[in-house]
């Protein structure tokens, strides 16, 4: 399973508290304000389980409308992007500080075996997008020996 996990180091940098005072030093600086409003993309974190037939995909993407999800298949490699929007109709109000991300999501992973892309179905509700990927018959991992 870890070959699915990614690491972010933005994120973690981020949440890494004695950095705080560094942020402080940075915003005396010309180039400190860049550096601190560059925002960090979200992680679409992702959660894979397997039964006999199917691989069971859960990936939280919240903020997300269904129609702004694409998700491939090719494979046995499965895409997952998503374009978080953020509405634009304040006319009088001045905006202090925001950390809500804005623009497009990104992820990608392999799975052991080749999905039977005719079946495959995906749902989403509650920012959770469960996706149940059908294995390929006949698409048993091969150990193959050594001469």
């Amino acid at each position: 399973m870890s070959s699915l996990s990614r690491w972010n180091p933005v994120r973690s940098l981020q949440r890494f508290g004695p950095l705080a005072d560094f942020d402080d030093f940075l915003q005396g600086l010309p180039l400190g304000p860049m550096l601190r409003d560059l925002p960090a993309s979200p992680d679409i974190r992702i959660d894979v389980n397997e039964d006999e037939k199917n691989y069971l995909v859960s990936a939280e993407i919240p903020g997300v409308k269904k129609e702004d999800i694409d998700v491939s298949v090719d494979g046995n490699r499965v895409t997952l992007q998503a374009e978080v929007k953020r509405d634009q109709t304040r006319n009088s109000e001045k905006e202090l500080y925001s950390e809500r991300y804005v623009g497009k999501a990104y992820r990608s992973f392999s799975l052991p075996q080749d999905i039977d892309c005719d079946k495959c179905q995906a749902r989403y509700d509650d920012g959770i997008l469960q996706l149940t990927l059908p294995k390929k018959p006949n698409g048993q991992n091969k150990r193959l020996s050594i001469s």
